[in-house]
């Protein structure tokens, strides 16, 4: 209210000074050109000045009122296809996300077509297409964006890869994938979808290729890398194993493999587990219980303890007294008790056997060692306790398994 009486004051004495002006002196104004000529007071000049400044005003207000109602109304104008547009691309990217795929198709595409950088929108619209089994529209779309942004051609291949290896179609994305990597070898997200790709496909040889790689560019943390490495260099292990040569599976071939490794790979526990496990398979026992004694002497690993006693060397006197030296550093690993009772097994040392056995358990509820206290108490006559050995080792598998339904019985 204060300001309010201010200002109402201001207004009054004004006036009032510019009535008093006007009293005092009505002032002339004279403005002549050629033959015109203007004669009149400074009062009515100034008022004929400020009538004009209203009336161009007031014009100039209503065609901007005239523009902004013809853009509002006509549905073609700049500002509505501006306004579809971005409804469009909102709507286009909650379908995409909240699996519209048909609708999300839609409204990004109509996005893609109106926007001067529709690289995504085309990408959402091709992976809405590809999920609904539209794959030949997805390509389209491909395509599209291709031809309205050539510079994102890695972009775009990359992304079809990706589609491509979601419809199942491993093989086309290793043709994009390669294509890239030709392109761009140092693209750490080529070489990343690469390597997984390769992984699913099962080509470990090709992962292996693909490690230099992989590390010079830092595409993986170092210990995912090394874990890939070993899993990859493991897997290779078991494809030579199983190569077929003349018809026939020899070991040769795992032999190459094995010497491909590096000295220091040749010594990583879960490399010399899983050569050692494939020369088994092979029936090469003695050369896997030579292979699993050298590496646990040089240092111990509970796996590879476990795997020892599964193996049948050339001498398995010798074999169990190898076994109960690291037991005199390892008294409590339940794995190595394991082992020790099973080439006690092998050796019809029953009771030294039954204790090593008993002892395992104590330590650990396993079902391997369970089911072997059970066998060997069987054909002592224990049928009781070896009964329940077998009831506690099935309970002991996995829950999913025996969650499973049974089949039902078929009728004769």
């Amino acid at each position: 209210m204060k300001r309010l009486y201010v200002i109402v004051f201001l207004v009054i004495a004004a006036t009032a000074a510019l009535g008093l002006a006007i009293a005092e002196h009505s002032g002339y104004v004279l403005v002549a050109y050629k033959s015109f000529r203007y004669e009149s007071s400074l009062w009515a000049t100034l008022a004929v000045i400020a009538v004009l400044w209203l009336v161009i005003w007031g014009i100039k207000a209503l065609v901007e009122l005239v523009m902004t109602s013809s853009g509002v109304v006509n549905p073609w104008s700049r500002r509505n296809r501006s306004r579809r547009v971005q409804v469009a691309i909102e709507h286009g990217q909650l379908d995409l996300a909240e699996g519209r795929w048909a609708s999300a198709q839609r409204h990004l595409y109509r996005a893609a077509e109106a926007e001067r950088q529709p690289l995504l929108y085309y990408l959402g619209a091709a992976r809405a297409a590809n999920e609904q089994g539209h794959y030949e529209e997805c390509d389209r779309l491909l395509e599209r964006a291709l031809e309205r942004q050539p510079q994102a051609e890695l972009a775009i291949a990359l992304s079809h890869a990706q589609l491509q290896t979601d419809r199942g179609d491993t093989e086309g994305a290793l043709v994009t994938l390669q294509a890239m990597h030709e392109r761009h070898p140092r693209n750490a997200q080529t070489l990343r979808q690469l390597q997984r790709l390769y992984q699913q496909r099962g080509e470990w040889s090709a992962v292996i290729r693909l490690l230099p790689e992989l590390r010079k560019d830092k595409v993986l943390p170092p210990s995912e890398l090394a874990e890939l490495e070993r899993r990859a260099w493991g897997e290779n292990l078991s494809l030579a194993a199983h190569h077929e040569e003349d018809g026939s599976v020899g070991r040769q071939s795992l032999l190459r493999a094995w010497e491909q490794l590096t000295s220091a790979q040749r010594q990583e526990p879960p490399l010399v587990l899983a050569y050692a496990e494939q020369l088994r398979q092979l029936g090469a026992q003695v050369e896997a219980e030579e292979v699993l004694r050298t590496a646990l002497k040089r240092k111990y690993d509970s796996h590879l303890a476990r795997l020892y006693g599964l193996v049948r060397g050339s001498d398995p006197a010798r074999q169990l007294q190898t076994a109960e030296g690291w037991l005199k550093e390892h008294p409590g690993d339940p794995s190595l008790l394991l082992t020790l009772g099973r080439l006690c097994l092998q050796t019809s040392l029953w009771g030294k056997a039954r204790d090593y056995l008993e002892s395992s358990l104590r330590v650990q509820r396993n079902p391997e060692t369970c089911a072997e206290l059970a066998r060997l108490l069987a054909q002592l006559g224990d049928t009781e306790r070896s009964n329940q050995l077998f009831q506690e080792g099935l309970g002991l598998l996995d829950e999913r398994l025996l969650a499973a339904p049974l089949p039902a019985p078929v009728h004769a």
